[in-house]
């Protein structure tokens, strides 16, 4: 569907810049999807995910630049080897977050999988918005077409696929973590099709996992979205289990807080930024993206290094051109 190039910008931002190939450009359902991948990746774009610096989704070739995150996948991570208890732990809260946020601005991410989530040194980072869509979206799709990863898709997302909530992303991330801890998913076939029967009929397979996880991935793949915590509900029990405390745990002391003089002091002194009317700065730098994607597009210096797939879904790991 498109390729992502790395790239450098003037200030020397190292940049993932998406563009779709221009068969796909034509395509107006492709551009809404892609238009609203945009959107998406706008809006929740903070702690947990990759920040959208520039976009152009209206462009002869559409394209977006996120801020380039320089960290393994969790499914190149997984083929090194499977998380321990504690990595794992640590994952399920910085899901459970990343999810809360994205919820929050009532976005559904509909393909949370290995491949969508970064292992970075700070933190995990959930990437590639190609499917989400807004709780409330009137976005339709070609009839017929499956849309998601079977083996990370909620049953609703199989039998009533315009009824897709936040639920079917709670749903994926106990399937994310029973690939984590086991190198497989818990409804494991070679075959989609029997994957879709599992996942609709068949009881998850749960072995493998560390026994303090059961419990909440069980609830987060049950059949029933109404049976699922929400994202919300996920974080203190993710929380709990991944920095579990003892009773000879030191209690930690925030420093105290400075006076609000100084506070309101030292704010004054932070430079304020232009009115929206008149940002010089803003429009030069999307000039400066927008000259580096030109380049791209022209075939310039840097190489596509990974290709992003039908449906918008997670790169690949070949090396592709635009």
């Amino acid at each position: 569907m498109g390729v992502v190039h790395l790239a450098t910008s003037g200030s020397g931002l190292k940049l993932a810049v998406k563009i779709v190939h221009a068969e796909h450009a034509v395509d107006p359902e492709f551009r809404a999807r892609f238009r609203q991948e945009v959107a998406a990746a706008r809006q929740v774009s903070g702690a947990f995910t990759a920040p959208v610096v520039d976009a152009d989704p209206d462009a002869e070739r559409p394209w977006m630049a996120t801020l380039f995150i320089d960290a393994p996948t969790l499914a190149e991570r997984v083929r090194e080897r499977v998380l321990d208890p504690a990595e794992l732990a640590r994952l399920a809260a910085g899901l459970a977050e990343a999810l809360r946020d994205i919820h929050r601005v009532g976005v559904v991410h509909r393909d949370l999988k290995p491949s969508n989530v970064l292992m970075a040194p700070d933190g995990v980072r959930v990437i590639d918005f190609g499917i989400s869509r807004p709780a409330d979206s009137d976005l339709r799709t070609e009839t017929g077409k499956l849309i998601g990863t079977p083996p990370y898709m909620a049953p609703e997302q199989f039998q009533r696929p315009r009824e897709v909530g936040s639920a079917a992303d709670v749903f994926a991330l106990g399937a994310v973590l029973v690939h984590a801890a086991t190198g497989h998913g818990p409804f494991d076939s070679d075959s989609h099709y029997l994957v879709a029967y599992q996942v609709v009929h068949a009881e998850p397979d749960l072995s493998g996992l560390p026994e303090r996880l059961v419990p909440v991935v069980a609830r987060c793949l049950a059949k029933d979205p109404a049976d699922r915590p929400t994202a919300e509900q996920l974080i203190a029990e993710m929380r709990a289990v991944a920095y579990r405390t003892s009773e000879d745990t030191q209690a930690f002391v925030a420093p105290p807080r400075r006076p609000v003089e100084e506070v309101t002091h030292a704010r004054e002194r932070i430079p304020v930024a232009e009115p929206a009317g008149a940002r010089p700065g803003r429009r030069r730098a999307r000039a400066v993206v927008a000259a580096s994607v030109g380049l791209l597009l022209a075939g310039g210096a840097v190489g596509g290094y990974l290709r992003f797939g039908a449906g918008g879904g997670a790169p690949g790991q070949d090396a592709g051109e635009a």
